[in-house]
């Protein structure tokens, strides 16, 4: 019995630590993906005419004016994040976010598909996902809420 129990140590001592740390990462997950949503964002606001051409004639934004993409892919470039990194609602605009990216990789596909512009589409989907899957963690808005009205 001594034996097994001290080649599991390890393991648990492991799997604390791992524990301990994932509300951490999901809050890192949370603040890096959100950063880069929110400075596509910026830059599509800091230059609109210039937004709006690459929508008509770059982008190939299936069964929508490129117009109304190019408003509907700004604002949920800003205000998704917002509330991602608050951790408010988590999962939802976690979830919201990976259809922005989803869009971004269908409507620029040509061009992501010549670079490696895609293998960061990737990294920013399975950061997302996690999020999808884990929610928010201890750092969150969704976490207090659920701490405080647990109860009710």
């Amino acid at each position: 019995m001594g034996l097994v129990d001290n080649l599991g140590a390890p393991v648990r001592v492991t799997s604390e630590l791992l524990s301990r740390l994932q509300s951490p990462f999901l809050l890192f997950l949370r603040v890096y993906v959100a950063w880069v949503f929110l400075k596509s964002g910026m830059h599509k606001i800091g230059d609109w005419e210039t937004t709006l051409v690459l929508f008509e004639y770059e982008y190939a934004v299936p069964l929508l004016n490129f117009e109304l993409a190019a408003y509907l892919a700004t604002f949920g470039e800003l205000v998704f994040p917002v509330f991602l990194i608050a951790g408010f609602g988590t999962r939802f605009f976690a979830l919201a976010l990976t259809v922005v990216n989803i869009m971004a990789v269908v409507s620029y596909y040509a061009t992501l598909a010549k670079g490696a512009g895609l293998v960061w589409h990737y990294l920013y989907a399975s950061m997302l996902l996690t999020n999808v899957v884990y929610g928010g963690g201890f750092f969150s808005i969704d976490q207090w809420l659920r701490s405080r009205f647990a109860d009710s």
